[in-house]
């Protein structure tokens, strides 16, 4: 059974920073493409970042210069490393593997607050 499991969520205060990881029990790791999305109170899940098999990587307007994204295929990880945050970034944050077939975590929360 595929599991993806995110970890590194948290409270954090504005400006600060928090790298997610979701680790991946996925055989064939590599041959993925891996993305970060979250949903806000009230909102849509939304794209954050992915990342291809080859590591080309795109994001969300609003979190260029930000946030990166990268991977590890030894390990089977994907992280979101997230600088300057706002408020505006509270959300729970979803771990997606899309390949044969597409698979989710069950979410990591990131609160930014005072």
């Amino acid at each position: 059974q595929v599991q993806l499991v995110e970890s590194g969520g948290g409270l954090v205060q504005p400006g600060g920073s928090l790298k997610l990881s979701c680790a991946a029990s996925l055989k064939f790791f590599s041959i993925y493409v891996m993305a970060w999305y979250r949903q806000a109170p009230g909102k849509q899940r939304e794209l954050v970042a992915r990342i291809t098999q080859s590591s080309v990587t795109n994001y969300q307007d609003s979190v260029k210069g930000r946030f990166t994204i990268s991977r590890d295929n030894a390990k089977k990880t994907v992280f979101l490393e997230m600088n300057r945050l706002n408020p505006e970034d509270t959300a729970v944050y979803y771990c997606n593997a899309e390949g044969v077939g597409s698979y989710w975590g069950p979410g990591t929360q990131v609160t930014v607050s005072s």
